[in-house]
């Protein structure tokens, strides 16, 4: 009797324990899938402390503007379910700018938003949004030179930069080529905000650009560099000083980073349980041809500054890939469709054969627009 019992109690406690091990497995699943729904927006306020950056009318900072805006995007986004937002300072503190990108490469960000404003000797205003490229000419390289610049003020630049030299076309060119694979996803996100700004805001637009940032260079996820307005222009500089322009500013950039989330989301909603789709269904030859007189779909599978022939062998064996030349890069698209739902299947086509970042992309009458706008109206 005594041996009956010692042996029901003893598989009962073995039970016991691996109901509490599946409990556990079920909760660390849990979490993980919690922690992978979470979207990371890593804000930087340029400049700080000992590094003033530039200094405008009535001597107003742009550190300490730049912060003000930062500190109430973030409040902004921070409101928002499954955002978690990271700041490279709170207060006025330098940092570098190489430890500027650590911060948002150890949280594994998803968007890196720097932002900051500008100066010149003329009377020049307006907002411009930038992402890392090649200086597209002598202007832009000098506006690449001046935020570079910040690295002279860092204990050891040389050793840390290793050789790097801001006024050098050379080394600006060279910070472009790791940054390359997310550089469609930064432009779409500055021509948001930038769209933000001129459309909402009714700001000049002085367009997305493209140069050699350090602080863009540092970081592995789409990154921007925004310049808000010019600190020197003396309406604009009260303007970007005073508590409307900043709650304004900010809310252009919540605005920008939100609309970039949902478009993303458009995008990935079905993208996790994908049963691999053979190329050679007839949905990937049932509308090659381009109408740009309609409204098409496609879907971007990669970008960057080699020219590669479209045949099936240089794209993990997709055939129809379409090659747009866009600035000094090319960009490569599967599908071509005024259907999303037919869109959606070529997308599945992609992430199946391992282009996991695919993501539509919509054109009218030949122009790049917004998914979720044409959506919205749909």
């Amino acid at each position: 009797m005594n041996s009956l019992l010692f042996s029901k109690i003893k598989i009962s406690t073995i039970f016991l324990r691996v109901f509490v091990f599946f409990c556990v497995i079920l909760f660390n699943n849990n979490n993980i899938i919690a922690q992978k729904t979470e979207f990371i927006v890593v804000l930087d306020a340029g400049h700080g402390g000992k590094d003033p950056g530039k200094v405008g009318y009535k001597a107003m900072k742009e550190k300490d503007i730049a912060l003000k805006i930062v500190l109430q995007v973030g409040k902004m986004l921070e409101k928002r379910e499954n955002i978690k937002v990271i700041y490279t300072r709170k207060t006025d503190v330098f940092i570098g700018l190489k430890d500027r990108g650590k911060i948002a490469n150890k949280a594994d960000a998803d968007l890196f938003v720097s932002i900051h404003c500008n100066a010149h000797s003329s009377n020049a205003y307006g907002a411009e949004t930038w992402v890392l490229g090649t200086h597209a000419n002598k202007q832009n390289f000098e506006v690449a030179k001046a935020e570079n610049s910040v690295i002279e003020l860092e204990d050891n630049y040389k050793v840390t930069y290793k050789g790097f030299n801001p006024n050098s076309p050379e080394s600006v060119i060279g910070l472009t080529l790791m940054q390359e694979e997310y550089l469609d996803q930064s432009i779409q996100l500055a021509s948001i905000i930038q769209n933000e700004f001129t459309t909402k805001l009714k700001r000049k637009d002085r367009g997305v650009k493209q140069a050699g940032f350090v602080v863009l260079h540092q970081t592995y996820m789409p990154s921007i560099l925004i310049e808000t307005g010019f600190i020197t222009n003396s309406k604009e500089g009260l303007y970007l000083n005073s508590k409307l322009g900043q709650h304004k500013f900010s809310e252009s950039i919540y605005n920008g980073i939100k609309k970039y989330i949902n478009e993303l989301r458009l995008n990935t909603v079905k993208g996790d349980a994908i049963t691999e789709v053979s190329t050679t269904k007839a949905v990937i030859n049932k509308r090659e041809t381009t109408n740009n007189e309609d409204l098409v779909f496609k879907v971007q599978i990669a970008s960057g500054s080699r020219k590669l022939e479209t045949k099936s062998y240089n794209f993990k064996g997709l055939k129809n890939v379409d090659r747009i030349k866009v600035g000094n890069s090319y960009k490569y698209y599967l599908g071509n469709t005024a259907s999303y739902s037919e869109i959606e299947e070529f997308r599945k086509i992609a992430k199946s054969k391992g282009y996991k970042t695919a993501f539509i992309v919509a054109f009218k009458n030949g122009k790049k627009i917004s998914v979720e706008e044409v959506l919205k109206k749909s």
